[in-house]
């Protein structure tokens, strides 16, 4: 009842290979099950001209200020430095034998005074007396440190200026041999007048038969004991206060401390 439809083997073919194709194309377009991740968002920054230029200002500014404040802080490195150096070269100059309290109070006392006594007076009194009374002050209460000031000024001055460190070495050595001259005077002149003296007192006495020498060695002798004599009281009564501290301390650390009675109620 029914035929059998016999195609040709070229219709199959070709019909198998249309339907492959439409099948894979219908698997390309087909919708993914799970949610697609969104593509990332590249966002360029593209500065305009005028950030540019504010840019370019403030690097510089910045730049300026960085290079000031290394300059400023080389400075303050330097004058730090330059003041420990200070402190370090007037710790080596100061004697530590003698006490600054008293002895820089003295000092600047006698230079304010001779400014006070001077200021009615010439000009060149005003302007030479206060450093000379500094020098002498100096000199008086503070004798080793002056001299320690004294020989860094000379090194000083025989390093940079060799010529006049030459000239106040010549001048130094002269004021000495003057010094040494007038002292040899002084003496000379004191035993040429003691000589003097007791020749006028042998005369005297030859004269008037009066024992003047020895009234005078006695005067003389009688001042020698009677400072001996002060000399060994204060000497007995220094003593005497410090035995009867130390007897005193004593008898309070042997004494021994009153206990209160405690009573019963």
């Amino acid at each position: 009842m029914f035929r059998a439809i016999r195609l040709p083997r070229r219709t199959l073919l070709t019909t198998a290979a249309a339907g492959v194709v439409i099948s894979s194309g219908l698997d390309r377009e087909k919708l993914p099950i799970y949610p697609t991740p969104n593509p990332p968002i590249l966002l360029v920054d593209s500065p305009s001209s005028l950030e540019q230029q504010i840019g370019v200002a403030r690097r510089t500014v910045v730049g300026t200020y960085d290079n000031a404040y290394s300059k400023v802080q080389d400075v303050v490195s330097n004058w730090i430095g330059v003041e420990k150096a200070v402190e370090n070269r007037i710790k080596s100059l100061h004697d530590p034998t003698e006490p600054l309290t008293p002895s820089l109070l003295y000092v600047g006392v006698a230079t304010l005074s001779s400014t006070i006594f001077t200021r009615t007076r010439s000009l060149p009194t005003r302007f030479l007396l206060p450093p000379t009374f500094l020098v002498l002050s100096l000199n008086y209460f503070l004798p080793k440190t002056s001299t320690n000031i004294s020989t860094y000024l000379t090194s000083l001055e025989e390093t940079y200026l060799p010529s006049v460190a030459e000239k106040h070495a010549i001048g130094r050595a002269h004021t000495a041999m003057t010094w040494e001259r007038i002292k040899d005077f002084t003496q000379e002149s004191r035993e040429k007048f003691g000589e003097g003296v007791r020749d006028a007192v042998k005369n005297v006495e030859g004269w008037t038969g009066l024992k003047l020498g020895e009234t005078l060695r006695v005067q003389k002798s009688e001042a020698v004991e009677v400072v001996v004599g002060v000399t060994k009281k204060v000497e007995e009564k220094v003593e005497e206060a410090v035995a009867k501290s130390f007897v005193e301390e004593k008898t309070a650390v042997d004494k021994p401390k009153e206990v209160p009675v405690k009573r019963l109620v």
